[in-house]
């Protein structure tokens, strides 16, 4: 299972940049003095001799909510839209370690593939929940600040389509099924689990004191794959969850910073504290460190479990061309590609954990096959 809750990201709840996948989760907006300076003169636009008035937009295309909530249901929208539901990354983002680990376990005990199957189910429900009450809390926290930035303004809460007791019941009924699903767990793990909440709960305030919040994001966002790996095996295997652990910290560290140079100049209105306003001009060899971090600790965690030559060629090596291609090409001025870059961490994901499902296939299901 996930931790207990999870938190959001801060990100536009209105619609992406043009051209960018339709995705995402949203980072809170805390209050700091920042470092990154921005010119009013780069934000001006002079004036033309003989303006020309733009013809008028087309109507906006429906919005997928609106196609598939009935009429009936209509009520439910502001709640759904404080999930995020319609923009599915972070629940991604937040499942991909916790399945490389539940796979890696399966592997090491030698399970039917029916236990991996039963886990991956029951953890992909539990991110989408827990994601969904992260998305809640973080809004409730944050809604002042929403008011005040263009971008968020939209967001249920700020803009007063969802009151704060109905949040609060709302969140009640997300944390509730967020046990229930907890609760399918090993003792351990529910205390594991359970554990997690710390972090969870100084996160809001590193964001406000600290240019490094995304290091405690990464912490509790990854918890999982401690927590993969306790469900399935009863208790953690510390020689391999822990590299697997602080190398998706990191890579959380490297995608998280790419991100947050989407809001920079939000950033710098509202006193928003992050690594890509802590490396304004020297975030490419920022990022291009920790993704070089990931794929080392993601080898070692595959040596500690003993994964074949599948693990290292896919999880590994694609993982290792995938980070170079976005430290390479990513454009920290535009918004559209930092987007674009940061929604390509979810696929990502998935090469390594197709790597750790080949791994599982060729060392468990073949042989079981004879």
């Amino acid at each position: 299972m996930i931790p207990l809750f999870s938190f959001s990201r801060s990100g536009p709840l209105s619609r992406p940049p043009t051209g960018a996948p339709s995705f995402a989760f949203a980072r809170p907006l805390p209050r700091a003095p920042s470092r990154y300076v921005v010119s009013s003169r780069a934000l001006s636009v002079a004036p033309t001799a003989n303006p020309v008035t733009p013809p008028p937009s087309a109507p906006a295309a429906p919005a997928l909510l609106d196609k598939v909530l009935p009429s009936w249901a209509a009520g439910a929208k502001p709640y759904l839209l404080l999930t995020r539901v319609d923009k599915p990354i972070g629940s991604i983002l937040l499942f991909w370690p916790c399945a490389w680990s539940i796979t890696m376990a399966s592997t090491a005990g030698h399970l039917p593939p029916s236990a991996p199957a039963f886990y991956l189910g029951l953890f992909a429900l539990g991110a989408v929940v827990m994601r969904g009450a992260g998305c809640t809390i973080n809004d409730m926290w944050d809604h002042k600040i929403d008011r005040a930035v263009e971008r968020t303004r939209a967001r249920p809460i700020a803009a007063g389509d969802v009151s704060h007791l109905g949040a609060l019941t709302f969140l009640g009924g997300q944390l509730a099924v967020g046990l229930a699903v907890l609760t399918q767990l090993n003792l351990y793990s529910i205390l594991l689990g359970a554990s997690s909440l710390s972090l969870v709960v100084i996160y809001p305030f590193m964001k406000r004191i600290t240019y490094f919040p995304q290091i405690v994001l990464g912490l509790a966002f990854n918890w999982g794959a401690l927590l993969g790996w306790s469900a399935v095996a009863g208790a953690v295997d510390w020689s391999v969850a822990t590299p697997l652990y602080l190398g998706g910290a990191a890579w959380c560290v490297m995608y998280d910073t790419i991100y947050a140079h989407q809001d920079k100049h939000d950033d710098v209105k509202v006193g928003v504290k992050s690594t890509a306003l802590m490396f304004p001009t020297t975030s490419r060899p920022f990022v291009s460190a920790l993704s070089a971090t990931f794929v080392s600790l993601l080898a070692l965690a595959g040596h500690a479990a003993g994964a074949g030559p599948a693990y290292y060629a896919i999880s590994c090596a694609g993982a290792a061309a995938h980070l170079a291609w976005q430290c390479a090409t990513v454009d920290f001025e535009s918004r559209a590609d930092c987007w674009k870059k940061f929604c390509s961490n979810g696929y990502l994901g998935g090469v390594i954990w197709l790597g750790t499902a080949v791994d599982y296939v060729q060392q468990v299901v073949l042989p079981m096959l004879g």
